[in-house]
């Protein structure tokens, strides 16, 4: 009777984690098929023809070319900037104890709570006040800006994995912080770097709302936002060339994650670092 009732049991998690697998994959399955689909619609079908005419219609410069470009010069600079300044920040966070640590800790992980529709208003009337208003700069500082709170304190729990008695040794050498920090702390978290790096640019690639404020000009619109001219009007939408687009806007994500996907689990390697 209980091995009845443990196999029931497995059964209806194995259906349950199978339930969860299609809620992900069908979505994936509809991208994938309707990309190559003439006829393409909402249903999850196999294409009666195998076309490329939709991948055709979007490769041009002003579909698919420029609105990856900016989407890469926005991302790319961002993700950029949110990794070095997070590294200034966690470093001290994580080598100086202070009674301010724990609360400044709180604080901005409070920030990653706050909705950014809620800010958008005050942060547009800044923006205006300052010319920073439909500018590249100034929308990377934001995107930047909004991904430092989180940022931080995933890079200050790695930070705190490196032993300090290494940067110890350093200083004794006559390293200097700056020096310690870049030359011993950073190389040996190299899969914490991966994870705030692919984490920041997943998070800032889908973004939609923020450049869709921010930027005004038709020629600086990341893909993000140019992925709504798709939606015609009445109701209308063109699904296989949306499709099409939906595949070319993954792509640089997924190259990205198979890039640092040995770093990822690569581990910190730092056994018998400390040793003798």
């Amino acid at each position: 009777m209980p091995r009845n009732r443990h196999r029931s049991r497995r059964l209806a998690a194995d259906l349950g984690l199978l339930v969860v697998a299609a809620a992900f994959v069908l979505p994936l399955a509809w991208v994938l098929l309707s990309a190559v689909d003439p006829h393409a619609d909402l249903r999850v079908r196999i294409p009666d023809g195998f076309t490329f005419a939709n991948f055709d219609a979007i490769l041009t410069p002003d579909i698919t070319y420029t609105p990856l470009l900016n989407s890469l010069i926005l991302c790319g600079g961002a993700t950029a900037l949110t990794v070095v300044c997070a590294a200034l920040a966690a470093y001290p966070l994580s080598r100086y104890r202070s009674r301010l640590n724990r609360p400044f800790l709180l604080s901005i992980l409070f920030a990653t709570s706050l909705p950014i529709t809620a800010i958008m208003v005050p942060v547009y009337a800044l923006f205006v006040r300052i010319n920073l208003i439909d500018t590249m700069q100034g929308t990377i500082l934001f995107f930047a800006a909004s991904q430092l709170p989180f940022s931080i304190w995933l890079m200050k729990n790695f930070m705190d994995g490196v032993p300090k008695e290494l940067e110890e040794a350093a200083w004794t050498d006559g390293a200097g912080s700056a020096q310690s920090l870049v030359r011993i702390v950073l190389p040996l978290m190299g899969p914490g770097l991966a994870v705030v790096t692919v984490f920041a640019f997943v998070m800032m690639w889908g973004n939609f709302f923020v450049p869709f404020m921010l930027l005004l000009s038709p020629d600086q619109m990341p893909a993000s936002v140019s992925i709504n001219d798709f939606f015609g009007n009445r109701g209308t939408v063109a699904y296989g060339q949306l499709a099409a687009f939906s595949v070319i806007y993954s792509t640089p994500v997924i190259l990205l994650y198979v890039l640092v996907a040995r770093r990822l689990g690569g581990g910190f390697a730092l056994g018998g670092a400390v040793k003798g």
